[in-house]
Formats: structure tokens, C-alpha cells, sequence
């Protein structure tokens, strides 16, 4: 006899790379609409709103799904349609999936920067080059919620972020991952489904597979500011976004701390070559066709250009090392915040 094999918790899903030979028509599974027309007919008798019924006893929590998985293909609605079939009631926010494929780094910290601007509830992250390798696929939990994702330092950031995580598990339990023949589609087969459990209460995150060690799992280098010698500091490019807009690791304080202050020139060193910069609050500050350095959404230093694009203009990309020093020369005037106390 064989061995007995532990039957999976989540609905029947057709064998990958099978057609069924009754592709129209059929009976559809019951599911969340038998659900809702009951709600519907009670509503209809009592004559008040619909009281929503969440069968697992908890509202469910909201899944943030961010992906190298592009908008080309299927794959972002497939991992859409699996978290669908397993918990219906569950929403999913896309915070992005045009990430440049397995840029782990640059999408590691796009979910630092988004997570407080999140609901708590369940992050899906999936920009996984090692999938079907040895690395592990894990979930964490946090004082913010579920993080579920590939064990290569994806998640390591925004974990630490929102307070870091008191348990973490290796998603091995095959209850909650769906039989696939290859191991290349893991965002569907196994952290879409794990994600669906989560946030809609079928399991808990003990459920899903061994504890790990968190000595173990990979963490994120944040690459630091450092002083250059020369009275200034040397920072780094994290990010350009769709503008243009360079990013940098350098925050206000830093700045601050070398007497530079927002309405002065900044010489700004990129390439080896002196830029002066202004250090505006607004693109409007300066004229059109000028650049820029401002403190962007997130509380960072950004190099940008009113009207046009910084990575157009100066030799940026992502990791391109920035310095900034002091340079002195007033030419944006700022005027001192007026006090409104009594």
C-alpha cells in the first residue's frame, strides 16, 4: 500500500497543464454567493441592512500583493483568482508589479516605504529570482501583520520597520499549498495560498509549517550614509520613480547636520562632477528646465528637475553614489513659519 497523503484544505483546482474535457457549462461549486443570497433574503424579511456573516468569526484581513510579475502576462490576476477561490471576502490592494524582474532590493524597499501607508492585514511580496532553489518561502508575524514571501530578504525591511517579527515559519505544510508538477510559479501555488488563509482565519501561521530560526533568514543590506572627509557626506541613489525623481538614502537630518538648510545651494557630487543645486521646497521654486534636491513623499533627499527628469539630466541610476556638501550661496528665499499661538 502507499503511503496516505494529507488531504489539502483548499478548494479543487484543475491539474495544471490539463485541459478539462468539458470546458463549457456545468455546475458551479457553492461558494460565497449562497452566502450573500442568504444575507439578501434575510435583509429582504427584516427590512434592515445587510449584516455581513464572515465565516471563519473575524473580519477578514486585507492582503497587499506587490510582484516582479508585470501587467503582460496572466500571472498577477492568476495569483488574484487563487486567493479569490480560497477566501472570497479577502481584498487585495496591488501596491505594484512592474518592479524590473528579480530587482529584490529595489522592491524590498518599496515595501518599506509603502507599509505605513498600508491597512494592516497580510503583505504578499513576491520578487523571488531563487524560486524552486533551496530557498525557503516563510511567513512573519509582526506587530503590523503577516508578511508572506521568499526567504531572500524581500520582506526583511518593511519587517523591520513596523517592529520586526516574533515568529517566523517555513511554509511547508502541503494542506496549504496547491500540487503544481513545476516549481517555477510559487507567488501561485504557495504564497497566494498561504496569504488567503491568513488573512481570511482558515489557518494560523503555526499552521503552515516549521518554526525558523530568524539568525537564519536573509537580511537586507540598507546601504548607510557616510561622511566624505571633505566637510560633506556621500549617500547613494535608492530609487527613481516614474518622473525621474532620484531618490537617495540621505534624510533632512543629514543635511541638516553639515549647517545646509532648505533655500540654500548644495554642491551636489555625482559622477565626480560639482553640481549646485538649490535645496527647494517646491518645483516651483525654480524655473523650468532646473534642478533640484527637496525632501520627497517619504522624508528622503530626492535630486529631481521641474519639468523634466534628473535622470536625464545628471548621470543617475539606482546605487549611483551621491555626495553632498555645503556651498552657502542664498538663492531661494524662505520665509520663517509665522506662529499662530495666542
Amino acid at each position: 500500500m502507499g503511503e496516505a497523503k494529507t488531504p489539502s484544505l483548499l478548494p479543487s483546482f484543475t491539474k495544471p497543464g490539463r485541459v478539462p474535457a468539458r470546458c463549457w457549462g456545468g455546475r458551479g461549486r457553492p461558494g460565497s454567493r449562497h452566502r450573500e443570497d442568504e444575507v439578501r433574503r434575510e435583509s429582504q424579511v427584516s427590512g434592515l441592512p445587510p449584516v455581513p456573516r464572515y465565516p471563519f468569526g473575524r473580519m477578514p484581513l486585507a492582503i497587499s500583493f506587490l510582484s516582479d510579475f508585470g501587467r503582460t502576462d496572466e500571472f498577477v490576476g492568476v495569483v488574484h483568482g487563487v486567493i479569490a477561490r480560497i477566501a472570497p471576502e479577502v481584498r487585495i490592494i496591488d501596491v505594484g508589479h512592474d518592479f524590473d524582474p528579480g530587482d529584490v532590493q529595489g522592491a524590498a524597499f518599496a515595501l518599506m516605504r509603502s507599509i505605513q501607508y498600508l491597512p494592516e492585514g497580510v503583505a504578499l511580496a513576491v520578487v523571488d529570482p531563487g524560486v524552486g532553489t533551496e530557498r525557503r518561502a516563510i511567513a512573519a508575524r509582526t506587530p503590523w501583520g503577516f508578511f508572506v514571501g521568499p526567504d531572500n530578504g524581500l520582506l526583511a525591511p518593511a519587517v523591520a520597520i513596523v517592529g520586526g517579527a516574533d515568529l517566523i515559519v517555513s511554509i511547508e505544510d502541503p494542506r496549504f499549498r496547491l500540487p503544481a508538477e513545476g516549481e517555477t510559479f510559487h507567488g501561485r501555488d504557495v504564497f497566494g495560498p498561504a496569504a488567503a488563509v491568513l488573512a481570511s482565519g482558515q489557518a494560523k501561521i503555526e499552521d503552515l509549517g516549521p518554526i525558523v530560526d530568524p539568525g537564519t533568514v536573509a537580511p537586507m543590506m540598507v546601504p548607510l550614509v557616510e561622511p566624505d572627509g571633505l566637510g560633506g557626506v556621500f549617500g547613494e541613489v535608492l530609487w527613481i520613480d516614474h518622473f525621474g525623481n532620484a531618490q537617495t538614502n540621505v534624510s533632512p537630518a543629514d543635511l541638516g547636520s553639515l549647517g545646509i538648510q532648505p533655500g540654500v545651494d548644495v554642491s551636489v557630487v555625482i559622477a565626480g562632477i560639482d553640481h549646485a543645486i538649490p535645496w527647494a521646497t517646491a518645483y516651483g521654486d525654480v524655473a523650468a528646465g532646473d534642478g533640484l534636491i527637496h525632501v520627497d513623499s517619504y522624508g528622503q533627499i530626492a535630486i529631481a528637475v521641474r519639468g523634466g527628469r534628473a535622470d536625464e539630466e545628471y548621470p543617475l541610476s539606482v546605487r549611483t553614489a551621491v555626495g553632498f556638501r555645503p556651498s552657502g550661496t542664498i538663492r531661494i528665499p524662505i520665509s520663517p513659519i509665522e506662529s499662530h499661538e495666542s
